[in-house]
């Protein structure tokens, strides 16, 4: 696993520059692109279960949906950071990509130190110490669990109504 740290107001620019809006929408379309202004080699350097890690506003900027689709195409398995921007916070759930919000883990951490995290249980560990972040609820969990909310939706009207 890799883990990827960059500072604080990380805006949606950096994540996928503006510049390909209404040229890329699917997430292959994407992915080449995903922090190509901020960190030129990490769209060849991301495998799945790499983590971001962030400091404060983290998705500020406009409300377009690819920076989140393209992390989550990416494999991301999660992105904690000091703090979000809420709209891009509402993106992310949306493709289902998990986000944790614990400053004191984000301050610990330096480039090569192992990092680990249990989400269900709140905890992420920076070279051997725990830090303790609120559980996320079973329902958010569940939304990544899915795939996203479209995909946990329509799971839940499945069952709901028998097919």
């Amino acid at each position: 696993m890799n883990v990827f740290k960059y500072g604080d107001d990380i805006n949606t620019d950096l994540l996928f520059p503006g510049r390909y809006t209404y040229t890329c929408s699917k997430a292959e379309e994407i992915l080449p692109h995903l922090l190509e202004d901020l960190d030129a080699d990490f769209a060849k350097k991301v495998k799945p279960g790499d983590i971001l890690i962030a400091g404060e506003n983290f998705g500020c900027g406009s409300s377009r949906e690819q920076p989140a689709l393209g992390l989550k195409a990416a494999g991301i398995e999660a992105i904690i950071a000091k703090s979000y921007a809420r709209i891009f916070f509402r993106a992310a759930i949306n493709q289902g990509l998990l986000l944790i919000e614990c400053p004191e883990a984000v301050e610990a951490f330096r480039e090569g130190d192992e990092l680990k995290l249990d989400a269900a249980a709140g905890k992420v560990s920076v070279a051997g110490k725990s830090y303790e972040f609120p559980p996320l609820p079973e329902e958010l969990l569940k939304i990544r669990d899915s795939g996203g909310l479209l995909v946990y939706a329509r799971e839940k009207l499945r069952g709901k109504r028998g097919f």
